[in-house]
């Protein structure tokens, strides 16, 4: 699939220079320079995009994952000078990590990627990384579709089905989104999106100003930069009525609390765009490039997350190498104001406690949850925690001990971490960790719902096939896991994701079918919320892994 990205090939043979670099390591594990024919190049800068960007960089400096730049020097206070990247590390050595992965969160890329497409990899990552071009408010705009014209939006659904307990569902690796019926379990439409589909956001009940029907209009955001809008309130064949791509590479999306404007965070370029929420014009863009926590200027400065936040009028703008949050208020476009809060590298995804003040978000590579009061615009609180925390959505409950706490879970190690985050009644646990629950191996979601007895934890970052394919439910009242299921034995395929339906009854897993993502034949698994025990499984899913439940979203239920 080519995303439409065209720039010089830098690392395709740079003779004296890497001759002169080569020299200075200190054990070279080949005998000429790396080199790759014009269509490997190709194909391996898309795949190095698709499956290796989000972790390590465009520019390979690294973020939750390693740095992949071909040589580095750093020199320590001391003096002390140490020298590596990945012409050191070696061909063979690349092709084992790739296919292999490692014990601190990296997956294995061998049923995701052919011997073939592991080796021309590894030379990749050995060759200078070419750099993409940038993207300028008039590209966006020429970038704009429109499929329903405002005009012809339904006043009320067309439909006759409870929308509020739609799921909407990213396909992920064939870039749609499923739209499926939570009260009959119908799938009622693949919506063609961006590609690979990270996150998708409904309008939301905010305090100051909110939509007219939230949770009716949805907007996803693809890796590819594509923003697309959804209308639950249309037929199937309609709910697509717009879109505009807004980067070549992004992550994230959200809504004004108002309703009038939308907002994408770009992953390349490195910067945010405001968009028009009805008509999908793209109205601002403003660069996150700038001085990280250390004083270092950072070029790739990635936006990894924004939310809306339901007391103000801003959006949480989280800067991933900057360790910064930045605070955007909406009130004022032409004047926009944006506080700049300082808080922990590399920053990517987060919830908000059950007040709705207090945003709680992963500093990953940090191994630091952090909090910043949004009501005073600063921050609150660092949270140390095991390696690589990632929340997903989050997760919010009530312990007998703590009080009101919150929970993840970590991509370097099979742990869940919870922390108190009641700050006016129970100061004294406030953004302390209350206890660790060990669980069978790293994982990507932790979830649960006011109504239920129990928390639900994925372990889809193990290498083994078992673990990653199970799940497990720990109960709030005694924090011991009761319960490990495992949703799939299908070779290629992991558990992944969870989300309640609207009233809390049931939970939904999906069974993400790696191997052959592109052939329907992914699932969700549903479990009775109380028993635990399965009730059914919806067939014909592409890649199914985020689920979003349009009630429990709109109205800030984690």
């Amino acid at each position: 699939m080519s995303l439409g990205i065209s720039y010089k090939k830098t690392g395709r043979a740079y003779g004296a220079g890497l001759a002169m670099l080569l020299g200075t390591v200190a054990a070279p594990a080949f005998a000429e320079e790396p080199t790759l024919s014009e269509e490997a190049f190709e194909a391996s800068k898309q795949l190095y995009f698709e499956q290796c960007a989000g972790c390590h960089g465009v520019l390979r400096k690294g973020a939750t994952g390693k740095g992949l730049e071909p040589s580095w020097k750093k020199t320590a206070a001391d003096g002390t000078v140490t020298e590596g990247g990945t012409l050191k590390l070696g061909q063979e050595r690349l092709e084992k990590i790739i296919a292999w992965g490692t014990e601190g969160g990296m997956n294995n890329f061998s049923d995701i990627m052919t011997e073939d497409e592991i080796r021309d990899m590894a030379t990749y990552i050995m060759m200078e990384p070419p750099k993409p071009p940038e993207m300028s408010l008039e590209q966006m705009k020429q970038t704009r579709k429109v499929y329903v014209e405002e005009a012809d939006y339904p006043t009320e659904p067309l439909h006759g089905r409870n929308w509020e307990n739609f799921f909407v569902v990213i396909e992920r690796d064939v870039g749609k989104v499923a739209i499926i019926d939570g009260d009959t379990k119908e799938v009622l439409t693949h919506i063609p999106t961006g590609y690979a589909v990270h996150v998708i956001k409904a309008s939301e009940h905010h305090s100051i100003s909110e939509p007219e029907n939230p949770g009716r209009f949805w907007y996803t955001m693809g890796r590819d930069g594509k923003m697309t809008k959804i209308d639950l309130w249309q037929t199937p064949d309609k709910m697509l009525v717009s879109e505009v791509k807004i980067a070549y590479d992004a992550r994230d999306v959200a809504i004004s609390g108002d309703g009038k404007y939308v907002i994408g965070g770009g992953y390349w370029p490195p910067h945010f765009a405001i968009v028009d929420a009805q008509t999908m014009e793209p109205l601002k863009v403003v660069s996150t490039r700038g001085m990280n926590i250390d004083g270092d200027y950072v070029e790739e400065s990635r936006v990894a997350a924004i939310y809306t936040t339901p007391h103000e009028p801003t959006w949480l703008v989280a800067v991933k190498e900057l360790g910064q949050i930045w605070q955007v208020d909406y009130s004022d476009l032409d004047n926009l104001r944006i506080d700049k809060i300082d808080s922990s590298k590399f920053l990517h995804d987060g919830f908000f406690d059950p007040t709705g003040r207090y945003f709680q978000i992963a500093a990953n590579a940090s191994n630091q949850m952090v909090v910043v009061d949004t009501k005073e615009r600063k921050l609150e609180a660092l949270i140390d925690t095991a390696a690589l925390p990632h929340p997903g959505p989050g997760a919010n409950w009530d312990d007998p001990n703590c009080g009101p706490v919150a929970g993840t879970t970590h991509l370097g190690v099979g742990t869940v971490t919870v922390w108190g985050n009641d700050p006016e009644n129970r100061p004294d646990d406030a953004w302390k960790v209350c206890y660790e629950v060990e669980t069978d191996g790293p994982g990507l979601f932790i979830r649960t719902h006011p109504n239920s007895k129990y928390v639900w934890a994925d372990q889809t970052k193990h290498p083994e096939p078992e673990i990653q394919q199970s799940v497990q439910v720990i109960d709030k009242e005694t924090g011991e896991i009761v319960k490990t299921i495992q949703i799939t034995e299908d070779e290629g395929s992991a558990a992944v994701h969870f989300e309640f339906n609207k009233d809390g009854t049931e939970v939904w897993v999906s069974k993400w079918n790696l191997s052959d993502s592109k052939e329907p034949n992914g699932q969700i698994v549903i479990f009775d919320a109380e028993t635990l025990e399965e009730i059914g499984r919806i067939d014909g899913l592409f890649a199914p892994t985020g689920k979003f439940n349009v009630y429990n979203r709109s109205n800030h239920v984690t």
